[in-house]
């Protein structure tokens, strides 16, 4: 199985994550959130693949996501403008994010990572 990691190296998280997948021997390629975000499209299928609302896939405690004042302007927002804002500024996305063949997750939580992987 080839998985595609999308993580921000400052982030102490996505560190734990990259290191649980390699003693798990998953390989899987690593793409840098903040330099190259998940596009609209992407966004688009697999946010579905992840069985959440968009609004999970926001990352609340970020920078980003404090100086758009995104808590107060998020209930005005059509889905479609949130993706192009996550598109726009990758560290609006929580993370980290790991697309799997058929399913997507979004933070770490290594017992659902497990069963994720077990069912690939």
């Amino acid at each position: 199985m080839n998985a595609l990691f999308l993580g921000y190296d400052g982030c102490s998280t996505c560190k734990k994550a990259k290191a649980w997948l390699s003693q798990q021997g998953v390989a899987f390629e690593t793409r840098p959130i903040r330099e190259n975000p998940p596009t609209v499209q992407e966004l688009r299928k697999w946010i579905p693949a992840s069985s959440l609302p968009v609004k999970k896939w926001l990352n609340t405690s970020g920078q980003s996501y404090r100086n758009l004042n995104l808590k107060e302007t998020l209930p005005q927002l059509s889905e479609e403008e949130l993706l192009g804002m996550m598109a726009g500024d990758g560290m609006l996305v929580k993370r980290p994010v790991l697309v799997l063949e058929n399913r997507v997750l979004v933070g770490f939580r290594p017992q659902e990572w497990r069963q994720a992987l077990d069912e690939a």
